[in-house]
């Protein structure tokens, strides 16, 4: 069974912080002509937030938005924990931005950082999506009540992973399915696997009987048959046409939880009020153009956005489910 040594809440002292910093080699190099931008992203090349941290900046770019030039960075270490003390590190800087989402609220408890997403200033956060329950092909569960059935049984006997580290939105939502079904989280047989091509050969060799995550990475060996899903925890199914749009939600199968991801962007902390709103303006504007529109229908993202106040209201709302749902792991 998954466990995980008890973590003080954001208690690390600030040097085993800025260890992670230059242990990761990410010293931050930013224009100084008048609107050139940095877009600090908290993964590797490839992830969620890289890929929608591109999309934005491309788009922005082509559509001459922010009337300079977009630097991205990869700043890899700890889930996210690393970039976000970069990114609060730089009080004040007008010309940085970071990609940032609910694996980084995870992050930033599970590593005991001392700074959280609370920290920085909200820009606008840009979509969201709905986790998936996948089993493989032959799995005896053919239908969400045969799995929680069988769950709720036994929870011990059955192995469920997730592509994303403790903390994380493929480790939160088993935790939150299990406590709306009546399952003592502490008593799930969760593993954590390093994204979806692990996860994939997790359920495909039969490591595990259920997975945990976002559904568009798997749609091949959905489409095979090899990979069968049960449902979708979005607030509705995926939209006509999409490959999904026959899976039930969990509400509609009885379970009252909707769980989703999402990815925004932050600004460093004191930022000015001019230039804040100038920011949130310059993703308003991406927002609008058609080729925004396209990059969301493209990644089968729900177009999820929310500026200013009212995400900065939504992040907070997220990091106490996020704290919530670790302390009652015994995590925190």
């Amino acid at each position: 069974m998954w466990r995980m040594r008890r973590l003080g809440r954001r208690t690390t002292a600030v040097a085993a912080t800025l260890a992670l910093l230059a242990l990761a080699g990410c010293g931050v190099t930013r224009g100084d002509d008048g609107n050139d931008l940095l877009m600090i992203i908290p993964n590797s090349p490839g992830g969620g937030y890289d890929l929608t941290g591109r999309d934005a900046v491309q788009v922005l770019e082509d559509e001459d938005i922010t009337g300079g030039s977009i630097t991205v960075e990869n700043i890899v270490g700890a889930g996210g924990a690393v970039a976000m003390t970069e990114l609060v590190g730089q009080v004040g800087d007008e010309n940085t931005l970071m990609t940032v989402g609910l694996g980084v609220v995870g992050s930033t408890y599970s590593f005991g950082s001392q700074f959280g997403l609370r920290d920085a200033t909200p820009i606008a956060q840009l979509m969201s999506e709905p986790e998936g329950i996948l089993v493989p092909g032959d799995s005896p569960y053919e239908t969400l009540d045969d799995f929680l059935e069988a769950w709720k049984a036994d929870p011990g006997s059955l192995a469920v992973g997730g592509g994303s580290s403790p903390g994380g939105p493929d480790h939160l939502f088993p935790m939150q399915l299990a406590q709306e079904v009546g399952i003592d989280p502490n008593d799930v047989n969760f593993v954590t696997y390093d994204g979806g091509g692990p996860l994939t050969s997790a359920l495909l060799g039969k490591k595990i009987d259920a997975g945990f995550s976002g559904l568009p990475e798997f749609q091949g060996s959905i489409d095979s048959g090899e990979l069968r899903v049960l449902a979708v925890s979005g607030e509705e199914r995926y939209p006509e046409g999409s490959p999904f749009a026959d899976v039930p939600t969990l509400t509609e199968e009885g379970v009252d939880l909707v769980f989703l991801n999402w990815r925004g962007v932050l600004a460093p902390p004191e930022m000015s009020e001019a230039r804040t709103e100038e920011l949130i303006g310059y993703f308003e504007d991406m927002h609008e153009t058609a080729a925004w529109q396209q990059v969301v229908e493209d990644n089968g993202w729900t177009d999820d956005f929310k500026t200013g106040e009212e995400f900065g209201a939504f992040i907070e709302e997220q990091d106490e489910r996020v704290s919530g749902t670790l302390e009652d792991l015994g995590l925190l």
